[in-house]
């Protein structure tokens, strides 16, 4: 996949922990053994998520207006889950989600489209896919709430995800009290830390915001 560009905003908004990247999905992982290594048993599949920032939105009438007397409507993410299938070259995710949603004016139906997004995230900040799509929430006449579903898909290359075997070897090989690198985590070392990152994946999904939109869910 080539990189797609984002708005810088979005992308800082991105940034996840590094060492919680290397442990996520991971059942036991980063324990040292009473051999001396450390027990590293990644996934390939992408960590699944609600990117910060994005999980809501909220219109105004009118648009200009960011009262909280203007406010039209607030739409929520939730339920947000994954389902990976990692049995080929190309590692396939599906995300799933909700939205929930409530509007301040009850007369008449209405439609309501929101922009959504999923986004493939390498080694924690750097956005390598990017996808929009819409949801659109029905309200009949009377009816103060909404909900719907939604959903979107990524693609990881297999071998992007993979570590490779000498930086492997170096997390797992086994210490022995006395030995020159007992007591240095391999993590610390900025070739094998570059190389976790480069391996680690993210799928995160969110409300596709305008700049002003970011604005409000940043500084409310």
């Amino acid at each position: 996949m080539s990189p797609v560009k984002v708005r810088l905003s979005v992308k800082a908004l991105l940034t996840v922990s590094a060492a919680a990247l290397l442990l996520a999905g991971c059942a036991r992982t980063g324990e040292i053994d009473a051999t001396g290594g450390i027990t590293a048993v990644r996934s390939a599949c992408p960590v699944v998520g609600l990117a910060a920032g994005t999980g809501d939105v909220t219109l105004f009438d009118p648009p200009a207006s960011q009262d909280a007397s203007a406010i039209d409507l607030v739409a929520t993410m939730t339920n947000v889950r994954g389902s990976c299938n990692d049995s080929g070259d190309e590692i396939v995710t599906t995300i799933s989600f909700n939205v929930e949603a409530r509007r301040t004016g009850t007369e008449g139906a209405r439609d309501v489209q929101l922009p959504y997004y999923v986004a493939v995230v390498r080694g924690g900040s750097q956005v390598t896919a990017k996808r929009v799509s819409t949801v659109t929430l029905h309200f009949d006449a009377g009816q103060a709430r909404a909900e719907v579903s939604g959903a979107g898909t990524t693609s990881i290359s297999r071998a992007a995800a993979t570590l490779p075997q000498e930086v492997r070897d170096r997390l797992t090989r086994k210490r022995k009290a006395g030995d020159e690198d007992a007591a240095v985590d391999p993590l610390a070392q900025p070739e094998v830390r570059r190389a976790v990152l480069s391996a680690t994946f993210e799928a995160l999904v969110g409300f596709q915001l305008t700049d002003a939109q970011l604005r409000y869910n940043v500084t409310r």
